[in-house]
């Protein structure tokens, strides 16, 4: 166990702007690479387990790594499953992380249905906090989000500056297309959810997700019917 001090904010930042360009240059699996020598143990993954390929990337380079998975009470069975099989599949250490209430004790202080009256809060609520307090003793974090899922992810770094908790944010897949991941994920058998087959190809709580028709937007099956399109981790 390291008793290493936690790097500064300053520290941080100077790192990122040092590197961030290089990083830009290199693939996924050096970028990980560049992670776990950087960060060491203070650094973690998180993953909504839609499908395995950053989990699968992360595996193969750095085994033993953190990967931090919200169990928001309101998920598909066929999202837990997912969790599942990656704890199985994988040597990283899978943390599933749950919020503060349980959905009914939410219930009784929100009322009913919170996602359908204030989807914004719900979601900082079994979401946003838990994650934000996990990652409250890091360094930096690794997300899986790519730049053409959706227009407020066009301009995703490698790796940034995380301004809400002050440590790096790493994409390592920022650059990768869908045929990109479709090729990966079958070259390696990786882990995928069920439901991107069965018309879901944005997954999230089940209360908050449909299926997409085709032709629409693969993120239109989110939060449908409202103006919510970002969950607010990746914010």
């Amino acid at each position: 166990m390291s008793t290493r001090t936690l790097r500064s904010e300053e520290d941080l930042r100077e790192l990122v702007e040092r590197d961030a360009a290089h990083l830009e240059t290199l693939s996924a699996h050096d970028v990980i690479a560049w992670a776990a020598g950087e960060f060491g143990e203070h650094w973690a993954v998180a993953g909504s387990m839609q499908d395995g390929i950053l989990a699968h990337l992360v595996d193969q380079v750095a085994p033993g790594t953190r990967l931090y998975f919200l169990d928001t009470g309101y998920h598909f069975p066929e999202t837990l499953a997912t969790r599942d099989e990656t704890v199985r599949r994988t040597r990283l250490d899978v943390i599933t992380l749950t919020p503060a209430q349980t959905v009914a004790e939410q219930d009784a202080v929100h009322g009913p249905a919170l996602h359908d009256r204030d989807p914004d809060l719900c979601c900082a609520l079994r979401k946003t906090h838990p994650l934000d307090d996990a990652l409250g003793e890091l360094e930096a974090w690794a997300t899986g989000v790519r730049r053409v899922q959706s227009p407020t992810r066009r301009d995703t770094p490698v790796i940034g500056f995380d301004e809400r908790r002050l440590i790096v944010k790493v994409a390592p897949l920022a650059a990768w297309s869908d045929q990109d991941v479709a090729d990966y994920a079958e070259r390696h058998d990786v882990v995928r959810n069920p439901l991107l087959d069965r018309g879901y190809p944005s997954i999230g709580c089940a209360p908050c997700t449909r299926r997409v028709a085709p032709g629409e937007d693969p993120r239109a099956g989110r939060w449908s019917g409202t103006a919510k399109i970002e969950c607010g981790i990746q914010r």
